[in-house]
C-alpha cells in the first residue's frame, strides 16, 4: 500500500491542524493506520493509532485529550485532528499501515508514508 500524508503547516501555539493520510495501491480497510512523529535530534516516536473499522483508537499519553485519529474507509484516509498544540508538538509526522493487532510500535508498520511537517510557533 502506498501512503501520502499532507496537512502539515506552521501554526502557533493552541492552534488546530488536521492531518490526512490517503492510501492507495490494497485494501485500506485491512490495516491498521496510525502516525508517528520525528522531532529533530529525537527518535521517532508512537502518536496515534485506529482499528480496521475505526472501534478502538490508541494514543500516545503525551497528546491525548488534545489529538484525535479517524478514518474514513469509503475515501481510503485516516487523519489526524491536533488541537491545543504545542511547540513540543513539532515535528515530521508520518503515517504508517500496519497489520491486525499492530498498536504503538513502530515494527509493527509495514507502510509508510513520506512525512509532513508541524512546526509550532510559541
Amino acid at each position: 500500500v502506498q501512503l501520502q500524508a499532507s496537512g502539515g503547516g506552521l501554526v502557533r501555539t493552541g492552534d488546530s491542524l488536521t492531518l490526512s493520510c490517503a492510501a492507495s495501491g490494497r485494501t485500506f480497510v485491512n490495516y491498521v493506520m496510525a502516525w508517528f512523529r520525528q522531532a529533530p535530534g529525537k527518535e521517532r516516536e508512537f502518536v496515534a493509532a485506529i482499528s480496521w473499522g475505526g472501534s478502538s483508537t490508541y494514543y500516545a499519553d503525551s497528546v491525548k485529550g488534545r489529538f484525535t485519529i479517524s478514518r474514513d474507509n469509503a475515501k481510503n484516509t485516516n487523519y489526524l485532528q491536533m488541537d491545543k498544540l504545542k511547540p513540543e508538538d513539532t515535528a515530521i509526522y508520518y503515517c504508517a499501515a500496519g497489520g491486525y493487532g499492530a498498536t504503538n510500535h513502530q515494527g509493527q508498520y509495514a507502510y509508510w508514508g513520506q512525512g509532513t511537517q508541524v512546526t509550532v510557533s510559541s
